[in-house]
């Protein structure tokens, strides 16, 4: 299978139609590659909230509820592009009011089938800007989505960070990320928790970032990254498990091939089997000892 992750440059749209032909045009030209698999960053789709005005886009609050008014209408969208093109998409995720989680948003990521079929992940655990600014919470539980692709789990940005949340989806062969940080800082600590995770599953990590300024919004208006595909250093994989990675902070796609048994492949036969050892640590994971050396 092709992947395709997106170094995602967000605009201050003119109408809908911009948008529209926008999306439209990325996906295009990552299925025109032959990607069976696209994947959008986090909060890409804040860019809708230039749709309300720039008053609307440039406050916290304002900007929450635009975005969200405008999912349905998105997400339609999306459903009706994988199917013209047959491709997995990963929708940028976007803040989401959800009735049924409680009155505060959730950052939610859409998934489209090439049937137009759609599941959704929300992020579990919120950085501090999204706790003390904007007031984002956790949202639903992990899910591990079973497509044509193989199984496929999703670990917005600084979930990415947690070993725990990739090893309850340890049956995924890809986990993607979706993220949005800005600095370079941010954007390594995501890389670093992406690897990680794809080395102790023993699986691929796909990563994707938004990139360049936003002078419209307090809220992305910074924006570092680039596209990265990671796999285990190991049998089948690069040296470095560097699959596929883009230029910092230049738009576009990244891609990489994989083949579709390569990571059972590395599962049963790697040079090391940190999936299968993890349960070792049971019982040696209690605090150290602290003892004395002067």
């Amino acid at each position: 299978m092709k992947l395709a992750t997106a170094a995602y440059k967000m605009d201050f749209l003119d109408s809908w139609e911009t948008y529209a032909a926008k999306l439209t045009a990325w996906v295009e030209d990552a299925a025109g590659q032959g990607a069976d698999l696209l994947v959008f960053p986090e909060y890409g789709a804040m860019e809708l909230a230039t749709l309300a005005g720039k008053e609307a886009a440039a406050d916290l609050e304002a900007s929450l509820h635009a975005v969200s008014e405008r999912i349905p209408q998105v997400d339609a969208l999306h459903a009706e592009l994988a199917r013209r093109h047959g491709v997995h998409i990963l929708a940028a995720s976007a803040p989401v009011f959800d009735p049924a989680i409680g009155p505060r948003p959730v950052n939610r990521a859409r998934f489209f089938a090439p049937s137009g079929a759609m599941g959704h992940q929300d992020k579990q655990i919120m950085t501090r800007f999204e706790r003390e600014d904007w007031g984002v919470v956790g949202g639903g539980p992990l899910h591990l989505f079973d497509t044509s692709l193989g199984k496929i789990g999703i670990l917005i940005c600084y979930d990415s960070e947690y070993p725990l949340l990739a090893r309850a989806m340890m049956e995924a062969d890809l986990i993607l990320v979706p993220s949005c940080t800005e600095a370079a800082h941010g954007y390594n600590r995501v890389r670093i928790g992406a690897m990680a995770r794809a080395l102790e599953q023993q699986c691929v990590t796909v990563m994707s970032s938004t990139v360049g300024d936003c002078d419209w919004s307090e809220a992305v208006d910074t924006n570092c990254g680039m596209g990265g595909i990671f796999g285990p250093p190991d049998t089948g994989f690069p040296a470095d498990g560097v699959l596929a990675q883009g230029q910092m902070n230049q738009p576009g796609w990244t891609y990489a091939t994989l083949e579709l048994d390569a990571v059972s492949r590395v599962r049963k036969d790697g040079v090391v089997l940190n999936r299968a050892h993890w349960a070792e640590q049971a019982g040696r994971d209690s605090p150290a000892v602290l003892r004395s050396l002067s």
